[in-house]
């Protein structure tokens, strides 16, 4: 299906690896120029080179941390007027006992998760409305609709964001600039392999069998965690043309595990 973005610009934060990067290949295979960021420099010249050669596609990477000052002006300069602004981040650290989160781990997450996904919207929204069209879909995290202890760092903060991105998505949709946000659970990211490789070698056990465990616990319906590039499908469906009636919405990727009638 042609989503009709073909020659569109776009900005994707923190699209080196994990959903970003499944975002990334699937605006990529719609023909959509690209300005890529990411902090680490490797992964993401190589994540870049490599959905350029299978899909053609016009990838700009740049080197930042979205998070600052210095790091969004940087990206900013690179596509200072995009029609397309995809934002995710690395998530916050899973956290035990509430009361030991302190007071910069609240500060390192709300710039992170919070403030710099508002200051991009303000920084090119405008644009996009005086063209008359625009798609900005925020990747955050089932946990700001479903509260959880160990998720208190992300669900919080994202939550925050979700409440932002629908009040301006109000505003702006007689633009034809749709906002809507994206709340997955449990994926075969990056930060999750690490995570969870690290924590078989602690148990003496191997990461698929730490996922199995967690599946069970968790009772997840598909029987396995999802995958990135499946999920990009959707962002880039919400980037489309066929999106210019569907905003201020929060679309739950987590196979179910949330029990919700709607």
């Amino acid at each position: 299906m042609d989503l009709g973005i073909q020659g569109k610009k776009a900005i994707v934060n923190v699209g080196s690896a994990g959903m970003g990067k499944g975002s990334v290949r699937a605006l990529a295979v719609e023909g959509v120029e690209l300005y890529v960021s990411a902090r680490g420099e490797e992964r993401l010249i190589n994540a870049c080179e490599e959905i350029a050669a299978d899909t053609g596609a016009n990838i700009t990477p740049i080197v930042a941390d979205h998070s600052t000052d210095e790091g969004r002006e940087r990206i900013l300069a690179a596509c200072p007027e995009p029609d397309i602004l995809v934002g995710t981040c690395s998530p916050p650290p899973v956290t035990g006992d509430y009361r030991e989160i302190s007071a910069s781990d609240w500060q390192a997450t709300l710039d992170m998760t919070l403030l710099s996904p508002v200051q991009f919207m303000q920084a090119t929204i405008n644009g996009m409305a005086e063209r008359g069209w625009g798609r900005i879909v925020n990747i955050a995290t089932v946990a700001a609709k479903y509260p959880a202890e160990f998720r208190i760092l992300s669900g919080p903060p994202r939550a925050a964001l979700v409440n932002y991105s629908v009040a301006v998505a109000k505003k702006v949709a007689k633009h034809n600039v749709m906002i809507n946000n994206i709340l997955p659970g449990m994926y075969h990211t990056a930060t999750i392999r690490d995570n969870f490789t690290a924590l078989a070698e602690e148990k003496g056990t191997t990461y698929d069998e730490i996922v199995e465990s967690l599946v069970k616990q968790w009772r997840i319906p598909a029987n396995k965690f999802g995958d990135p590039d499946d999920l990009g499908n959707f962002v880039a469906l919400f980037c489309s043309e066929f999106a210019d009636f569907v905003t201020g919405q929060s679309l739950v990727m987590d196979d179910g595990i949330t029990n919700s009638t709607f």
